[in-house]
């Protein structure tokens, strides 16, 4: 355990995000708790190194956090079903991966994603986030102003979900966090963003793809290089991801765990 700390410690990545050094998610605190949550809103993401754990102590982690939630349709890990597996084992054709916002077609998002790396490839299958933050900030003040209360549609892609579950729902073009006070360009793949409110389908889809690749240059993204037993955390509110699974050799085994966003 780790004794005589004011506060959960944290160093900065470039171009953003933190990582936190000198504890395990087992040690966690209250205070730490709270301060994990302020990393994550101001910050996007926090990584921790080296933590040999088991799926249960996930879980208990993740736990404090907030409400765990699930995303209908993917596959649960066996003895923690609230956990879901991220795997490309037994694949003929690697998996498909771009930037997008875990689960944004309901109407609670999960807040938090976390990953738990069970198995390292040798090579590639990095995972990369994209600043929402700055993608906002690097706006002009005229798309700004014209979108500052815009609403987009957010639609399920890629799962098969029965007649009962939510498949859609309206959100907030530019959404203000509710830790940080900041706005930050809440968007997903152009798949499941369908439509902007008040504007026409054709104009829409052509703006919802120059805000997507606005979001994604290439300079203001951080990559991630996962070592065994690495945790990662991120803010959906305030990044996109995905997987690069381009040149990835060898195994990639991950546990994914959600929590729980406030409603929109």
């Amino acid at each position: 355990m780790v004794m005589n700390r004011e506060n959960i410690a944290f160093r900065p990545l470039l171009p953003f995000g933190r990582e936190a050094y000198g504890i395990s998610i087992t040690d966690v605190n209250d205070k730490d708790i709270n301060s994990l949550k302020n990393a994550l809103a101001n910050h996007g993401f926090v990584v921790f190194r080296r933590q040999l754990v088991s799926d249960a102590d996930f879980v208990t982690f993740l736990d404090r956090l907030g409400q765990l939630t699930f995303t209908v349709g993917e596959t649960p890990v066996l003895h923690q079903p609230s956990l879901n597996v991220v795997s490309n084992i037994g694949r003929v054709h690697p998996p498909r991966s771009v930037f997008h916002t875990d689960t944004s077609y309901v109407s609670q998002p999960p807040a938090f994603t976390a990953l738990r790396a069970l198995t390292v490839p040798s090579a590639g299958g990095e995972t990369l986030f994209s600043d929402q933050y700055r993608a906002y900030d690097t706006l002009p003040r005229s798309l700004k102003e014209r979108f500052a209360d815009a609403k987009v549609l957010h639609v399920v892609s890629g799962l098969t979900l029965g007649e009962d579950q939510e498949k859609q729902s309206w959100h907030s073009l530019f959404r203000r966090h509710p830790i940080s006070g900041r706005l930050a360009l809440f968007l997903s793949t152009p798949e499941r963003c369908q439509a902007i409110s008040g504007v026409m389908p054709e104009a829409a889809h052509r703006i919802i793809r120059l805000l997507y690749k606005h979001s994604i240059r290439h300079y203001r993204l951080y990559r991630h290089q996962w070592q065994q037993d690495d945790i990662v955390i991120w803010d959906n509110r305030c990044t996109m991801h995905r997987a690069d699974h381009a040149k990835v050799v060898g195994d990639r085994l991950l546990h994914r765990g959600l929590v729980l966003g406030e409603a929109l």
